[in-house]
C-alpha cells in the first residue's frame, strides 16, 4: 500500500504490518490511508480467510502523530478530521468484512494503536506489552471506536476510568480486563500469530463470518431480535457447503474438511 503499511495476502492470510518504527509507528494521514486501502483490499478480496494487523519496531502504535499535529497550524482542526475519518472507514472495513481480524501486539499501543488493537476477533500480547489510552494527556478526546467498543468489552466505569486518568495497563492486567485473548512470552509472538492466524484460514470461513455479524449486531437488538437472527443464520449455515461438511465429517466421527 505505502511504506508506512506493509501489505501482502499469504495462503489466505491478509498480512498488514504498521511500519514507521523510528517514531513508535505513530499514525499520520499516510499510515490511515494505507490501512483503509488495506482494508478495502481484504473486503473485496475472496480468497482472504483471516486479517493479521501487527507492526514492526519495539513499539505497536504510539497513537496519533502529534508532531505532524503541532505542524498543521491552523488547518489543524481540518487536517486531524481527515486523519480521523480515514481510520474510522478503515476501522468500519475491518468491523464488518467476513474475514476474522487477529491483531498482535508487539509492544505499547497508546492512544490510537491502544483502539486499533481493540478491533480484534482475536488479540494477542506479548508479555511486555502495555495499553493506554493517552489521549486526554495530550488534551485530547479519544477516537478509533475506543468509545464504542471499551464499555462493550470492560464495563462503562473502566472505560471511564482508562479515558480520565490514563491508567496504563500490563499485558497481563489487560487479558485480565477482557481488552487481550492471550498473552505470550515476547519471543513467542510470530509463532503465536501465525498458528491462530492458520487455524482461522482452515475453519469455516461463511460461519465465520456469521459469528462476526452476530457479535457486532448483539447490543444493539433485544433478546427476541438477536433470536430471529440467530435462528435465520442457522437455518441458512445448516445448508450451506460448509455446513453439510460438517455434519456429514461429526457423523462420520471425522475432523471437517471446509472449503
Amino acid at each position: 500500500m505505502t511504506d508506512t503499511v506493509l501489505f501482502k495476502i499469504d495462503a489466505g492470510i491478509a498480512h498488514i504490518a504498521l511500519n514507521r518504527p523510528d517514531v513508535g509507528n505513530a499514525m499520520n494521514f499516510e499510515m490511515v490511508k494505507g490501512l483503509a486501502d488495506a482494508a478495502l483490499a481484504c473486503d473485496d478480496d475472496p480468497t482472504v480467510r483471516v486479517v493479521l494487523i501487527s507492526a514492526n519496531g519495539r513499539m505497536f502504535c504510539a497513537g496519533g502523530d502529534l508532531k505532524a499535529f503541532a505542524e498543521f497550524g491552523d488547518q489543524a482542526g481540518v487536517r486531524v478530521k481527515e486523519l480521523a475519518d480515514a481510520l474510522h472507514k478503515a476501522i468500519s472495513l475491518f468491523a464488518r468484512m467476513s474475514p476474522p481480524i487477529v491483531v498482535a501486539v508487539n509492544g505499547s499501543a497508546v492512544g490510537g494503536g491502544f483502539s486499533l488493537s481493540l478491533i480484534g476477533d482475536y488479540v494477542i500480547a506479548v508479555k511486555s506489552a502495555k495499553f493506554a489510552m493517552g489521549y486526554t494527556a495530550a488534551g485530547l478526546s479519544p477516537d478509533g471506536s475506543s468509545t464504542y467498543y471499551l464499555p462493550r468489552l470492560i464495563g462503562l466505569r473502566k472505560a471511564q476510568e482508562l479515558a480520565l486518568t490514563n491508567r496504563m495497563l500490563t499485558a497481563t492486567e489487560a487479558q485480565e480486563w477482557g481488552l487481550v485473548t492471550c498473552v505470550v512470552e515476547d519471543s513467542a509472538l510470530r509463532e503465536e500469530e501465525l498458528a491462530i492466524c492458520r487455524k482461522i484460514a482452515s475453519g469455516p470461513a461463511t460461519a465465520q463470518s456469521v459469528v462476526k455479524k452476530l457479535f457486532l449486531c448483539s447490543f444493539q437488538n433485544s433478546l427476541e431480535e438477536q433470536m430471529d437472527i440467530e435462528a435465520q443464520e442457522i437455518s441458512r449455515m445448516v445448508i450451506s457447503p460448509d455446513g453439510q461438511a460438517g455434519i456429514r465429517a461429526f457423523k462420520e466421527k471425522r475432523t471437517p474438511e471446509f472449503r
